[in-house]
């Protein structure tokens, strides 16, 4: 695996560079050679946090942790990381239908499933198109952090969802 780290208030010194590449490097043995590795270390007042990102065919495996200590936070990231790779690994297979991102053992290995991912509630409401801004406000409303609406603008199924620090997102399909 191949890594691109950098690093945003924080220089990466050669410290960090070694307990990346040392504690993400484990994550080898489910990756192909060619396997890129985006690492993001972003330090704001007491958060040290990174962001790791693997993209494969067909979409990305990532994860983002937070704690008051950057080693920590790179612990916690490697075991986040290896966790959902063993437990959507069939998943994981099936919907990038090409192997050509991991390794034949990782492919081979039947890991034991953690937990089975099974939906227990179903829920549905009508659609009105609204406004991102009213969809916010309606998302307030309902004490959720995120919401599913129809926009007014241009007649798309989008998502507007809180983020941190009290901003909100929003997730549209593309054109």
């Amino acid at each position: 695996m191949k890594f691109v780290i950098v690093g945003k208030n924080i220089e990466v010194t050669k410290g960090l560079d070694e307990a990346i590449r040392d504690k993400l490097g484990k994550l080898d043995r489910y990756f192909a050679e060619e396997t890129v590795c985006n690492v993001t270390l972003n330090v704001d007042k007491d958060r040290h946090k990174i962001e790791v990102t693997i993209p494969v065919k067909g979409g990305i495996i990532r994860s983002e942790q937070v704690s008051s200590d950057m080693y920590v936070s790179i612990d916690l990231v490697e075991e986040i990381i290896e966790r959902q790779l063993k437990k959507y690994k069939n998943k994981i297979i099936e919907k990038h239908q090409t192997q050509g991102s991991f390794r034949k053992e990782y492919i081979d290995n039947d890991y034991m499933d953690d937990e089975d991912i099974k939906i227990i509630r179903r829920k549905s409401f009508e659609m009105k198109p609204m406004f991102p801004e009213d969809a916010c406000v309606q998302m307030e409303l309902l004490g959720h952090n995120f919401f599913v609406f129809r926009n007014a603008e241009n007649d798309a199924i989008c998502v507007v969802y809180k983020r941190k620090g009290n901003t909100y997102g929003m997730i549209e399909p593309e054109d």
